[in-house]
């Protein structure tokens, strides 16, 4: 069974990642955002900060080892751009990205469930 602390580091990475893809790509759905640059660029901080309580999470969660979490960050963010990528803007999955997107699910579920 999943811990308290675990749902919510992969909930932090799961909507910081989400809300990084926006921030840094909305550009090219929204003129807004080309226009606001500025203003958008501030949704760092609190981005920030989600990221910072997620390793917090993530470290009581996985015992004091900080490698899973960033690997499952990387893997999630990895998944989440390319299925954004292609929902948003268009951009088609070829054989290179398939086996990118293997491998980063491959990733989140060693660190998950493979046990030292």
């Amino acid at each position: 069974m999943m811990s308290k602390e675990f749902i919510l580091f992969f909930t932090l990475i799961f909507v910081t990642q989400v809300v990084i893809w926006f921030q840094i790509n909305g550009q090219f759905i929204w003129p807004s955002f080309t226009r606001n640059e500025l203003m958008i660029s501030l949704l760092g901080a609190p981005i920030s900060w989600a990221f910072i309580k997620s390793v917090k999470y993530g470290y009581i969660a996985f015992e004091g080892v900080l490698w899973p979490q960033r690997l499952i960050a990387f893997a999630t963010g990895m998944i989440l751009f390319t299925l954004f990528t292609w929902l948003f803007l268009d951009e088609g999955i070829n054989t290179k990205t398939t086996v990118c997107l293997i491998l980063s699910l491959a990733i989140v579920l060693i660190q998950m469930f493979w046990k030292n």
